[in-house]
């Protein structure tokens, strides 16, 4: 019997290319063997990502439609042809024995061409809100595993699986809370208050730490902020005992066991690892996404009690979200509960039972 034969496409965010690596890092672990081929952009950042993280990569002349006016959408029609072409020569040429696809740009193309040729086909929707290349997919795809529960509204339910998103390696509980402060130059007896605004930052959310920074102190919290490398110039001046800024951090299981309370974005796959932490979370989603799909995934966690929300639109509002967040203890208790209902921890492991499903 030949070694198992994969193609996996996702890329143009983080959120598509981590799934997909860890998709790609599971199977591996179970068969040595196995042939994975990934595919991606040319030009996104799957590109670099992929081979870094161990596996071949091939590209396609693919990208979105742009919002406004553009020389590139007359080029579009071109990118859909040229794709579908080439995904047509690496199907045939691959041969695999299933097409996978966790987003972005290139797996449109190619589980396309996959379901032409009658190959089985697997797509991992990481969002509550599904884009539109997804749902057009899922009407001939084999299956579809989900992040969210009722995404039967959107998905045929006879092939949907709510797995959750694959998330990084995560062991928050061997670092104790005191020890984790203590590694960041914190106080190890104060209340925490973890700000995430993701590797490059998040303009909005870091003027408002930068403007509510006394308000926030004045709870008798002290502060560790991520603000994103794009940012750190501009707001290290700010540092003090009670505010530790750092442009990224490496160290995320100590950062988490350091957190008493955390502001984030909502993207997806943060919103999977935060979901797993398990700590009470005020969500501030990004407006500046396709279909506004961090908005509806954080609408999906505060309809279950499991975070407070506030839009971008809406700030004026934080002094009364924030105060009654931090001082609600048992409304706290309860966001920590429907937290861990959301958490899949096994997500990767899961998606890979029904791939070799597929393929048996």
């Amino acid at each position: 019997m030949r070694p198992y034969k994969l193609i996996i496409s996702g890329g143009g965010t983080g959120g598509h290319i981590f799934p997909a690596v860890a998709i790609a890092l599971e199977v591996k672990k179970r068969y040595p063997e196995a042939n994975i081929l990934f595919v991606g952009a040319k030009g996104k950042m799957e590109m670099e990502k992929v081979p870094k993280a161990g596996f071949p990569i091939q590209g396609l002349w693919i990208s979105g439609l742009q919002r406004s006016l553009s020389l590139q959408n007359l080029l579009f029609p071109f990118k859909i042809i040229s794709s579908l072409l080439r995904s047509y020569q690496i199907v045939k040429t691959f041969d695999p024995d299933v097409v996978i696809g966790t987003g972005g740009f290139a797996s449109g193309p190619i589980l396309q061409v996959a379901q032409w040729l009658k190959k089985p086909t697997l797509i991992q929707e990481q969002n509550s809100f599904p884009g539109i290349t997804n749902r057009i997919l899922s009407k001939k795809v084999s299956k579809i595993c989900v992040a969210f529960q009722d995404m039967e509204q959107f998905f045929p339910a006879s092939k949907t699986i709510l797995t959750g998103n694959p998330i990084r390696p995560l062991d928050v509980d061997k670092n104790s809370s005191t020890s984790a402060k203590t590694f960041f130059g914190l106080d190890p007896n104060k209340k925490t208050l973890v700000v995430l605004g993701g590797s490059l930052g998040a303009q909005r959310m870091n003027n408002l730490i930068a403007q509510e920074k006394d308000f926030i102190l004045g709870f008798g919290l002290q502060i560790l902020w991520q603000c994103g490398t794009r940012y750190y110039n501009q707001y290290t001046r700010l540092e003090n005992k009670d505010i530790i800024i750092l442009p990224f951090v490496q160290e995320m299981d100590q950062l988490y066991a350091a957190a008493d309370f955390i502001i984030s974005r909502a993207g997806a796959g943060s919103l999977s690892e935060l979901s797993y932490v398990g700590k009470p979370l005020l969500l501030i989603p990004s407006p500046n996404v396709t279909a506004n799909h961090q908005f509806h995934n954080a609408k999906a966690l505060t309809n279950q009690g499991a975070a407070f929300l506030i839009e971008e639109s809406n700030l004026d509002t934080f002094h009364h979200t924030f105060s009654q967040w931090v001082n609600d203890k048992p409304k706290q208790e309860q966001m920590k509960k429907q937290l861990k209902v959301f958490a899949k921890p096994k997500a990767a492991e899961t998606i890979v039972d029904e791939i070799l499903k597929m393929i048996a």
